[in-house]
């Protein structure tokens, strides 16, 4: 039997409408089906309209009703769309011609009239039906939403996002779509009189196959599997002394946040994007002022729950860079033997019995410029608002100087990051005589040779695993990075090992 999941939304105009489905494209993606029916002049087409215009961020963009067309395609920046029209349709065989039989699994699909073929709709769907509701009013609708399926657990996360927003009163805020990154989480800013706010859809982090040592990859090198951490690490930041967004209205359970906007200055500029160098300042002015703080393991999520940082230990280092020979390797044209697996993993344990121990500190995992934004209203290290910190672990103080100033999104000439690193040295050793330059440079290096090695295993994968080729663009950055950490005289084995079994990225 099809699972199932309904709930009604009255709509009194068309502007309701549009905060449904905007509601809706927080939850959706390629491969979803979403039937839009009812009678003539339902509303269906301005339902369609207002998601395919939300996704776009482009509230003018012209979206006709595809009657005559019978299929209108956009390629839109989170994923492309199908939007049909089947009214004119006669016979389900019809669909193939216009490219929806089979339905295409790298899309989603929005389709008007679905009951002209029922058969040829598939089991996981969302349907929403819409009804006219004239006692209330000439625009007013009502909209019954189903999930059939697997889309059913989305129709219920939908209403339980609807009851959150009425809750924290924000039901009726202006919807913008902000771009979302590698993970399951999605983000809109939420507009009212009263200025705004962030709202961030992170559900519970599902279970990969259980092939590391018995757990699935995010619960073997601690990646946040719910929005707890979030919430516990960005109070700590902010009892310490850091700028992390503030959070207004939580729902623990079910993954929804509403917090503090920081706007969306960044720092980088100039097309291609370049660091600005103030910025870039200050932030590693942050990192070398959170490294000198005595900061707890445990941290309080609510009054009666706490949170354990998990330690960043080698064997999640060694599962990380494995990325390297699941992914990268075999894309490159390299098989890589039991033998060769062996020796790579052999290798790299030894080095990283360093790093493992060294002092621990707060990794925050991800610092680099798309998690950081500018607020030029604060001062000193205030002005580095830190928004992506969920993933953060015990670990050496280089791993985050490492994302800083090896930017896996952007170039940082090597002149700047050697600035950059020698001010962090120089602003640790102010306040603490001990701490040892040329250890931390070596392990510097080694956490940079480790990062570096496994985001081009994680780049090989979200483009053939998830479908998410544009990450391709940054491997040649990541080998030139890698290259620079391989100079070390510590890891000139390394850079042999390397330079005889590793194919450079495809340019």
């Amino acid at each position: 039997m099809i699972a199932t999941s309904t709930f009604s939304v009255p709509l009194a105009n068309e502007t309701a409408t549009a905060e449904l489905m905007a509601d809706l494209a927080l939850l959706i993606g390629a491969g979803d089906v979403i039937t839009l029916s009812g009678d003539l002049g339902a509303g269906k087409t301005a339902a369609a309209r207002a998601l395919i215009r939300y996704l776009a961020d482009d509230a003018t963009l012209e979206v006709p009703s595809p009657t005559f067309t019978l299929a209108q395609s956009y390629e839109l920046p989170a994923f492309p769309i199908i939007h049909a029209d089947l009214y004119r349709i006669n016979d389900a065989s019809e669909l193939e011609e216009i490219g929806l039989s089979p339905l295409p699994d790298d899309v989603a699909a929005l389709i008007e009239w679905p009951e002209r073929a029922p058969d040829a709709m598939p089991d996981d769907r969302i349907d929403i039906a819409f009804s006219h509701r004239p006692a209330l009013g000439s625009t007013a609708r009502a909209a019954e939403i189903t999930g059939y399926g697997t889309s059913a657990a989305k129709v219920a996360r939908l209403e339980v996002l609807r009851q959150f927003l009425e809750r924290a009163g924000f039901l009726h805020a202006r919807r913008e779509r902000m771009p979302g990154d590698a993970s399951t989480r999605s983000y809109a800013r939420l507009r009212t009189d009263d200025g705004s706010v962030i709202l961030m859809n992170s559900p519970r982090r599902p279970d990969g196959p259980a092939i590391y040592n018995g757990q699935s990859y995010s619960a073997a090198v601690h990646l946040a599997e719910d929005v707890r951490p979030f919430v516990a690490i960005g109070n700590g930041l902010r009892k310490h002394g850091f700028s992390a967004p503030a959070i207004r209205h939580s729902d623990l359970d079910s993954g929804f946040l509403i917090t503090e906007d920081f706007g969306s200055a960044g720092v980088i500029e100039g097309d291609p994007p370049q660091p600005i160098i103030e910025r870039y300042e200050a932030a590693t002015d942050m990192l070398a002022a959170l490294h000198r703080e005595a900061l707890p393991e445990t941290l309080p999520i609510t009054a009666d729950t706490a949170y354990d940082i998990p330690v960043f230990d080698i064997d999640a280092w060694l599962i990380e860079i494995g990325l390297m020979l699941e992914w990268y390797l075999p894309d490159r044209g390299v098989e890589p033997s039991e033998e060769l697996r062996s020796e790579f993993l052999g290798m790299w344990r030894g080095l990283l019995e360093k790093p493992a121990a060294a002092p621990q500190t707060w990794a925050i995992r991800d610092f680099h410029s798309p998690n950081i934004i500018w607020l030029a209203e604060r001062t000193g290290i205030l002005r580095v608002g830190i928004i992506d910190f969920q993933d953060a672990v015990l670990g050496p103080a280089a791993y985050d100087v490492v994302s800083l100033l090896q930017d896996a999104r952007i170039d940082v000439p090597e002149q700047l990051e050697l600035a950059l690193l020698t001010r962090y040295i120089k602003a640790r050793r102010t306040t603490d005589m001990s701490f040892d330059p040329a250890q931390f440079a070596e392990l510097y290096a080694i956490m940079s040779a480790q990062r570096n090695t496994r985001l081009l295993g994680t780049f090989a994968r979200l483009n053939r695993r998830d479908g998410k080729p544009q990450y391709l663009k940054h491997q040649p950055r990541i080998w030139t990075y890698l290259n620079r950490s391989l100079a070390h005289p510590a890891l000139t084995t390394f850079r042999l090992w390397y330079e005889a079994n590793v194919p450079p990225p495809l340019p």
